[in-house]
């Protein structure tokens, strides 16, 4: 062990902005925190030593087991077989098996169904033969997405009435997928769940989430639910949490089909986020305990604190360029600014976001 487990050292596999945060949130409760990426210039690495290797080398691995107390992780690409090598060597959260499910978009979906959540009608596809007989049974309009690595939009081909399937095969690799149906929805919003390790639960508004690109635009709270929905999402992300006995921060990505659909149908799950999530980064600034906070709390053996929520807010993305605008965001008042130390500003990449606090009071939808 690297430290007493009251204030236990934490290992933080990948380096980006949500590594970052994580260790900036950590730190006022006297957490230390050991990152490992595979690039030198990971930016969480501005705020904690770092390890660098690559996430199958099994030397890397073992000194990053040797140096903490409990290992998580901040994003979901971590290869599951290194997840599961470093636990048998030290605790890690979420465990293995749900951050193995949310890799593998048919086993997510699966999960889903065996536990009565509703979800967009799916198949899986392993060969371009079976696109057929699975788009007569879907129809169109359809996505197919590759089973695995694919997020912001990556590895995701839409298939429009009339076109053909077979080129979207292509187009994602023709790699193992699944085809989904489009659903007709009202708007996308993500429940956010923190679990300790004893089963207790605590609960984040959930943001109503605008996309572009495939990529996280804005979020906003109060979503503007009817409050029996929004008990609903809560209750979808505290099962699947349940059932993968999962510790730390979940993220449960949702369509809501609107107040015309029976009670019972208004909500079909999209995908999960097994870590702290950018839909929930609001929470910094809008609720006493941040979502990061609460993960560390959770991973750390703490105590939860309070997810409520003391501002509406709004939370936009700063994507690529958008960024170099830091100068008059940091000028506007109450505006709450956040860089993420990256390099390059590309586009499509997320370099930091900016959250506005309202008085909670108005629906800000």
């Amino acid at each position: 062990m690297a430290s007493g487990m009251t204030h236990p050292k934490v290992g933080i596999l990948g380096g980006g902005q949500l590594a970052r945060m994580l260790a900036l949130s950590g730190a006022p409760l006297g957490l230390r925190f050991l990152v490992m990426d595979n690039v030198t210039d990971a930016c969480a690495g501005q705020f904690a030593p770092m390890v660098v290797g690559d996430y199958r080398d099994e030397a890397a691995l073992t000194e990053f087991a040797s140096k903490v107390d409990v290992a998580t992780f901040d994003f979901e690409n971590v290869p599951a077989e290194s997840a599961h090598w470093l636990s048998d060597r030290v605790t890690v959260f979420p465990n293995p098996r749900a951050l193995a499910i949310a890799q593998d978009r048919l086993a997510e979906k699966t999960l889903f169904v065996e536990l009565g959540i509703p979800v967009p009608p799916f198949a899986a596809i392993d060969t371009r033969e079976q696109l057929g007989a699975a788009l007569d049974r879907i129809g169109t309009p359809c996505i197919l997405k590759t089973r695995r690595l694919g997020y912001d939009g990556k590895g995701q081909a839409s298939v429009a009435p009339g076109e053909d399937v077979a080129a979207a095969w292509e187009r994602i690799g023709a790699l193992p997928a699944i085809l989904e149906g489009r659903i007709a929805f009202a708007l996308e919003l993500s429940a956010l769940v923190v679990r300790g390790p004893a089963g207790e639960l605590a609960f984040y508004d959930c943001p109503h989430n605008t996309h572009a690109d495939g990529i996280l635009r804005r979020s906003v709270v109060p979503s503007g639910l009817p409050e029996a929905d929004l008990a609903r999402a809560r209750d979808i992300a505290g099962t699947i949490a349940a059932a993968l006995d999962y510790v730390g921060v979940l993220a449960v990505e949702m369509f809501y089909l609107g107040t015309e659909a029976a009670p019972e149908d208004r909500l079909m799950v999209n995908e999960i986020a097994p870590r702290v999530h950018n839909s929930g980064h609001w929470t910094i600034e809008a609720c006493a305990i941040s979502q990061f906070e609460n993960h560390m709390r959770a991973v750390a053996g703490w105590p939860l604190g309070s997810a409520e929520r003391h501002s509406d807010a709004e939370m936009v993305n700063l994507i690529g360029k958008e960024a170099l605008d830091w100068p008059r965001l940091a000028a506007e008042p109450g505006a709450c600014l956040h860089l993420y130390g990256k390099r390059d500003a590309r586009p499509g990449r997320k370099m930091g976001h900016v959250t506005r606090l309202f008085a909670k009071t108005a629906d800000r939808v």
